[in-house]
């Protein structure tokens, strides 16, 4: 056959049947030995970041793409398009009218991985758990509209909420809420390391070397029960230190799958390529990037000089020169096809202009040119992000409104200096933790953001969130969602760049790459399988 590119319908979530050629959930095989998946990935235990696997901790979409193997959650996002459905619960739901008390029914005969059983204490122990440690990575606030947590017998939990919160299904479905074994995780300690035991679909075992994982193998737990049809008995996701390397093991055939993060020129040859062997697939994303600012300091405190970067800012030409048609400019923190997205910063500043910039910064009384520096991380993002910043240094200096110098560091050295405050303006990329606009608002603006910002709006967090919480239908919340993006493209607290699509390549004879990723860029291992793809 010739290779293709299959391309997946811009819906959220959606995953249209008729992509079976490259294979469904009926296709994989058990058979063939170890399905091997590279990524650029790194894990990596440090001195400020020691406990990465932990559930209570980790908070980026690498780490979760190991515990959705590995750690299991009372909620999964379903495999379509749809809200969350029952995964270690054989059933969930509100028991009011506020959407204040949400009650869960566990599934019967679950295990840890190691036999041990499964009961309400144990849930009630793993996200009191994680609420409790309230790790410096800002997960636990993903959980911070809970108040209590009661049990019933061994297999009844009742979610008692602070207020409504009509996503609470949602985060019942990541990682922070995974069910932990209290004989291997401290009630108020974080487990450093790697080790990992859950009840999930797969156990994990790792190679490590100086401190990070070489090899992180996932193999078939035999005692998992849930709702996932594993279509393999073993996985190795290979970590390489760049997408170049990874592109060569692929075609070597040391590697049957690769994931994040492939660059665009990579992504465009494998598109164009006539090869036999190899398949690309494009599956709509909900990945943004943007830009995120310390509203304290010195060089950026004044709202003028933060508007005039949005002003000033060509989304499109920064697009067209690094990703082509692999992603596209987003004037808001909601991205599009997600309910309640707005056009807020085109709203307001329209077209690139100097001269308007040039206004606001006269308006306010500020010298310029304005000196600062732009930092981004050089190994989480894939090998574009340099060529972003230069660009992004090249606009906003070409105006003489702007001195902008900009730096690169490693993600384990980047992350540590963002959460101390150390930077006046970074660069970040979001995959959702689900596909819900809350999602892209209450991470940043609410009060235990996990960026840390110091920029708070009582408005926002008060009134506006709250609010849109109440919305079990997600349209009404709608008019609360436009409002946020309004404030936040007058304040300019973060500047939202562009978002982007998500890319599979696989070998030939592997089945399943067309639901190999979520929408929200959920790795799903268990899809995986041999066989021959049409």
């Amino acid at each position: 056959m010739n290779r293709k590119t299959l391309v997946l319908p811009a819906v959220v979530g959606l995953l249209a049947p008729v992509l079976a050629a490259c294979g469904g959930s009926d296709s994989g095989s058990a058979g063939g030995g170890a399905i091997k998946v590279g990524t650029t990935d790194t894990f990596t235990a440090t001195k400020s970041a020691p406990a990465p696997l932990d559930p209570a901790y980790a908070y980026d979409v690498g780490t979760w793409n190991i515990l959705r193997q590995t750690v299991q959650t009372l909620m999964i996002q379903p495999k379509g398009e749809g809200d969350p459905v029952p995964e270690a619960a054989k059933s969930c739901g509100f028991t009011d009218s506020g959407n204040e008390r949400y009650a869960c029914t566990l599934r019967d005969g679950l295990k840890f991985a190691n036999g041990d059983k499964i009961t309400a204490a144990d849930v009630k122990y793993s996200i009191d758990r994680a609420r409790a440690i309230k790790a410096d990575s800002g997960v636990s606030a993903l959980l911070n509209t809970i108040d209590t947590v009661e049990t019933q017998g061994d297999n009844e939990v009742i979610f008692h909420l602070k207020t409504a919160d009509a996503t609470f299904p949602y985060k019942l479905s990541t990682p922070v809420a995974g069910i932990v074994n209290p004989d291997d995780y401290e009630k108020n300690k974080l487990r450093d390391g790697f080790d990992i035991d859950g009840s999930g679909p797969y156990t994990l075992s790792t190679d490590v070397k100086n401190d990070a994982i070489v090899t992180a193998t996932f193999t078939k737990n035999p005692n998992y029960k849930g709702t996932l049809k594993v279509n393999n008995s073993k996985v190795q996701m290979v970590s390489y230190k760049d997408a170049s390397a990874m592109g060569a093991a692929l075609d070597k055939g040391d590697i049957d799958v690769m994931t994040r993060t492939m660059s665009p020129e990579q992504i465009q040859k494998l598109s164009n390529s006539t090869s036999d062997n190899e398949d690309l697939v494009e599956l709509s994303g909900l990945e943004i990037r943007y830009l995120a600012f310390n509203t304290d300091a010195k060089s950026v405190k004044a709202k003028a000089v933060r508007q005039a970067m949005a002003q000033l800012i060509n989304r499109g030409e920064l697009v067209s020169k690094v990703y082509g048609t692999q992603a596209e400019p987003l004037y808001s923190l909601v991205p599009a096809s997600i309910t309640g997205h707005s056009n807020s910063f085109f709203n307001k500043y329209g077209d690139p202009s100097t001269a308007k910039a040039k206004a606001l910064l006269t308006g306010a009384n500020i010298t310029t040119p304005v000196k600062l520096t732009l930092h981004y991380t050089t190994d989480h993002y894939g090998p574009a992000t340099a060529k972003e910043f230069k660009i992004l240094q090249q606009q906003l200096n070409s105006s003489g409104l702007f001195d902008v110098s900009i730096q690169g560091s490693k993600w384990d050295d980047f992350v540590p200096a963002e959460r101390k405050g150390k930077y006046d303006v970074w660069g970040m990329g979001w995959f959702p933790d689900f596909p819900d606009a809350d999602n892209y608002v209450a991470p940043f603006l609410d009060t235990d953001n996990f960026l840390k910002l110091p920029y708070k709006n009582s408005r926002i967090i008060n009134t506006l969130i709250p609010d849109s919480r109440r919305e079990a239908d997600r349209l009404a919340a709608g008019s609360d969602i436009t409002t946020i993006q309004d404030i936040v493209a007058d304040d300019v607290p973060i500047i939202p760049l562009w978002q982007g699509k998500q890319y599979v390549a696989a070998r030939d004879n592997v089945t399943g790459t067309a639901y190999a990723l979520n929408s929200s860029a959920t790795l799903q291992l268990w899809e995986l399988g041999r066989g021959v793809s049409g």
